[in-house]
């Protein structure tokens, strides 16, 4: 174990985030609130740590994959530990394990708040939390490996352990400048957002905080309704905005690069969209008689599938209060989330796809057992390796979905809460159903309950394995 770069890796995160926290600081000075010294006490202890920890670059910067998944994971920890300091400290979240909540639920892209009453906290602390988003939306290590000096293929072990997805890979021969793609990218799309909101009467403020959460994919709202007391063009924007980010972003890396005919092509894009207008179209006609024109059914339906789908959490209307089958399909839509490569969370298309073809030949052998197929996605065989992966990964996820409910189970909710709790949680949704719905909170669950489904949240964003092996005993020998 190359502790040496685990501790100048960590020590970069925590500068990185000591400059996040200026954003804040600004706003409270714009707005003259008190709540932002505690930012800018925190930010800089968070700058003297990692200072103190980078003064001496390691000898040895060569790390394999353990070390990459080790170090994510704890930097994941410590940035969302840090992060929550300040919320303590201007007494917005005095609680500490509801600070701590709130902050994983923010740089995890969830959006689950155990906030009752969100327009009561400072600006400042509102801001901080859709930042959060937007940092752990494209990821902090993309970022990190974008701006950094740091050098060797061992780079590559950062950015398959924090990227969503079955698999990644480079879009140009160097890590550090698929990161800067990555990231310039992300930030013109989030500027076209935040330029298309104002165009609707949106003030600056609402524009970049929901910006923040759209493109991450969050979903912490800053009014108590989320999304539900802005005008039709700017759901619409964010509704449009939603999808556009759940696309694997090599998709528009491709089109960038005048590839058409191979972003075209992207089949987990193609299936990704039709999921989302067959999800659209079922439940604009199951929801149709509670709504007064066909017009605002389909931008309810569209609005929550998008938001849903993408885990982004964001919602116009409550909507628990709807039929069965549209909180059905909403349910499902919360497990097979957004495009691998993407700001979103959920198992992922492609994984689905992977698993559904995976199905499909073991069926086919049974039928033709000397044919020897190969499972395709993008038209390129799926390797051994890859489906085994998937295949480790949904058995993982089942048990740590089915260990969680039965541990939320102690606080005597309802099934479907639990439930919704931690599907909402472990896919970084953000709103469930019932206790959970997107009028409510997560506030009523115990300390024991939001320690798991913070772990959930933690687990969910870093795909599994990183978290998983950090607590792995053997990992440290």
């Amino acid at each position: 174990m190359n502790y040496s770069m685990i501790r100048y890796i960590t020590g970069w995160m925590l500068k990185l985030e000591a400059y996040f926290m200026l954003l804040p600081c600004l706003v409270a000075l714009i707005y003259k609130e008190r709540g932002g010294l505690a930012f800018f006490t925190v930010a800089i202890v968070c700058f003297v740590i990692g200072k103190l920890f980078t003064y001496k670059k390691p000898v040895n910067q060569t790390f394999f994959i353990r070390e990459g998944f080790v170090v994510v994971t704890l930097s994941w920890i410590v940035l969302s530990v840090m992060g929550s300091i300040p919320f303590v400290l201007n007494g917005d979240i005095p609680n500490i394990i509801n600070a701590i909540f709130e902050t994983v639920s923010g740089f995890t892209t969830t959006g689950a708040s155990i906030l009752s009453d969100v327009e009561a906290i400072s600006k400042c602390s509102l801001m901080w939390r859709s930042f959060t988003h937007w940092i752990g939306g494209m990821g902090v290590f993309v970022f990190l490996l974008a701006v950094i000096p740091l050098s060797g293929g061992s780079n590559m072990y950062l950015m398959v352990a924090e990227s969503p997805g079955p698999s990644v890979g480079k879009l140009v021969p160097k890590v550090k400048k698929t990161a800067m793609i990555l990231y310039a990218i992300y930030i013109c799309m989030t500027l076209a957002e935040i330029l298309f909101l104002l165009l609707g009467g949106m003030p600056i403020f609402d524009s970049l905080a929901t910006s923040f959460g759209t493109a991450g994919t969050g979903g912490f709202g800053i009014k108590n309704d989320s999304m539900g007391s802005y005008n039709d063009y700017i759901q619409w924007v964010v509704t449009i905005f939603m999808i556009l980010f759940g696309v694997n972003f090599n998709v528009y890396y491709l089109g960038i690069a005048k590839k058409w005919k191979k972003a075209l092509r992207c089949e987990e894009a193609r299936v990704y969209f039709g999921i989302i207008l067959v999800s659209i179209v079922i439940i604009a006609f199951n929801i149709r008689p509670m709504f007064h024109s066909i017009f605002s059914t389909v931008q309810h339906a569209a609005f929550q599938v998008g938001s849903i789908i993408t885990t982004t959490g964001f919602s116009t209307v409550d909507f628990d209060m709807w039929p069965q089958l549209s909180k059905t399909i909403l349910v499902l839509l919360m497990f097979v989330g957004a495009c691998a490569g993407s700001t979103g969370g959920g198992i992922k298309v492609s994984r689905c796809l992977i698993a559904f073809k995976s199905i499909k030949k073991a069926l086919d052998s049974y039928v033709h057992p000397r044919n020897v197929k190969k499972i395709k996605l993008e038209g390129k065989p799926v390797s051994h390796e890859v489906v085994r992966s998937v295949n480790v990964f949904l058995v993982l996820y089942v048990v740590l979905f089915a260990a969680s409910v039965l541990l939320l189970s102690i606080n005597e909710f309802d099934m479907i809460t639990n439930f919704t709790a931690v599907a909402a949680t472990i896919n970084n949704i953000g709103p469930g159903l019932e206790l959970v719905g997107p009028s409510k909170n997560f506030g009523s669950f115990s300390d024991l309950s939001k320690i798991v489904l913070t772990f959930d949240m933690l687990v969910g964003r870093l795909e599994l394995f990183p978290v998983m092996l950090f607590f792995y005993p053997p990992t440290w020998k």
